[in-house]
């Protein structure tokens, strides 16, 4: 061949090898834009009206108040219609408040370290130990040869597992040790990494079902601690662990048992039965072989710390320890042990852990700003002179809109002691204002930031934040006519007081 012909063969290469013009994705372009001019809207918008609570007292809204509501704004958008990479949104959420003056960049920048999101690394973790050492196949492989073949066996099953460990555990964690053994049944189902209606079902549900269950003890999430402290200052009445739960109990595991009803509506599994799963799973089980030395090793870590955390909440010497702290004692371990090493560090997913970041930082930025306490007063101002059962109502709806944009912990602090003010003019027993609000702090099903579950079953790949969204709307629907259940029947019967009596 001559050089000549050589020179144009290879030329043909180069042009087989060049990639096609990427594709301009109109639609993302679009909502970016949207986010941003939203942005600009509020920002520049002239000084908005004070905020007037029940006793007359005004709440002004500071320019950087306005502002953190417009960064609330815009992180929606982009959250929701995921316009950039997750945690690169988690990262401009930092960035804007800085450049803008929200809040200082060392404030700012300061909360994608906060001990919440550490315990979300530390969470990681551990599911990823649990997946090396090969811990989650073998409960994987005991929980299929249990509930058998049926698609529809196995969501409940999974569901079920979830929800009880949220019991003794906070919801993270409980997200963390979940979703490696979700990712072991659904390599099972026979189509690969490719998305489907099961494989949604299965991490969606997942992240639903763990904030279902941990509302029903004090261990399944922080929140629960604060909204009863605040019950017995404003009140002057203790609530204690297991009056909480089981007022709460009926409420939470009526809620796993709808959901699975809920996802074997909305993503029925394509497949019924998987013919032989039951015996390929014995198999897999079999040829493990005896538990290794990693997995023993794991195992005792890890059951340390969920003991110990535990622990926390009956134990007044064990509360002054910091639970994240505690929690990465396990991460530690993992090295010290050589049970991890570096190459595992490296394969954390980072993208999940700066999404949560970024919401912690938006979250602290309507708090401090004290926007988060303008929008409640001014909320909780429209049904101040509503029926009971409505406003009622209307906390437990702000409560779950709030926690899906900001901690659910900070949701419950701005809420509940203004609902607890207005409550007696109403003739509201203050138990029902708590446990309603309870109830939609620990179900955030809109928006993968609300909770780290929602994000830890982000990372199986199987669905995008907008079809997140749009199965968290009727999800939610579903929650609010079950708090109105609980406050019209289940819990008067129970014996909870729901209106005070008249003078």
């Amino acid at each position: 061949m001559s050089d000549s012909a050589k020179q144009k063969e290879a030329a043909g290469d180069r042009v087989g090898m060049a990639k096609p013009a990427s594709k301009i994705e109109w639609s993302k372009w679009f909502f970016m834009f949207l986010g941003m001019g939203l942005f600009a809207l509020v920002y520049l918008s002239p000084p908005w009206p004070n905020a007037v609570d029940p006793m007359g007292k005004e709440f002004v809204l500071s320019p950087q108040g306005k502002a953190a509501l417009a960064l609330f704004l815009l992180a929606g958008i982009w959250w929701v219609f995921e316009v950039l990479p997750i945690g690169v949104t988690g990262i401009a959420i930092g960035v804007v408040q800085a450049l803008f003056f929200i809040r200082p960049a060392s404030e700012a920048f300061k909360d994608f370290m906060d001990p919440s999101v550490l315990f979300i690394f530390g969470s990681l973790v551990i599911g990823a130990v649990f997946t090396k050492v090969g811990i989650t196949k073998r409960l994987a492989y005991k929980m299929l040869d249990i509930v058998g073949e049926r698609t529809s066996m196995i969501y409940l099953g999974c569901f079920v597992v979830t929800a009880l460990l949220t019991h003794l555990m906070a919801h993270t964690a409980v997200a963390a040790t979940m979703y490696p053994l979700l990712l072991s049944i659904y390599a099972l189902y026979g189509e690969g990494d490719r998305p489907t209606k099961f494989g949604k079902g299965l991490f969606i549900g997942m992240a639903f079902v763990a904030g279902a269950g941990s509302i029903i003890t004090l261990l399944g999430a922080a929140r629960g601690i604060v909204a009863l402290g605040f019950y017995q200052e404003i009140v002057g009445r203790e609530i204690s662990f297991f009056e909480l739960t089981f007022y709460m109990a009926p409420v939470g595991w009526l809620m796993v048992f709808l959901l699975w009803g809920f996802f074997m509506i909305f993503f029925k599994p394509e497949k019924a039965v998987i013919p032989g799963l039951r015996e390929k799973a014995r198999e897999l089980n079999a040829a493990m072989g005896p538990l290794t030395r990693d997995e023993k090793m794991a195992g005792l870590i890890v059951l340390g710390v969920v003991v110990f955390l535990s622990l926390q909440s009956f134990i007044p010497a064990l509360q002054a320890f910091n639970k994240a702290a505690v929690l990465l004692v396990s991460t530690i371990l993992f090295f010290i042990f050589k049970i991890l090493d570096v190459n595992d560090l490296e394969a954390v997913p980072w993208n999940i852990i700066l999404l949560f970041a970024g919401a912690m930082s938006m979250g602290f930025c309507l708090w401090q700003t004290g926007a988060a306490e303008w929008l409640a007063i001014n909320w909780l101002g429209f049904f101040q002179e509503a029926h009971w059962f409505i406003f009622v109502l209307s906390i437990a709806f702000f409560v779950m809109l709030m926690t899906n944009f900001i901690m659910n912990v900070a949701a419950i602090a701005i809420s509940v002691p203004v609902a607890l003010v207005v409550a007696p003019y109403l003739g509201v027993a203050p138990e029902v204002i708590v446990f309603a609000a309870l109830v939609t702090a620990g179900m955030p099903f809109l928006l993968l930031v609300g909770a780290a579950p929602n994000a830890i079953a982000y990372n199986s790949k199987q669905f995008t934040s907008g079809e997140f969204f749009a199965t968290g709307i009727p999800a939610s629907i579903l929650l609010m006519a079950l708090v109105a259940l609980a406050v019209l029947l289940i819990w008067p019967l129970m014996g909870m007081p729901i209106t005070l009596p008249t003078p």
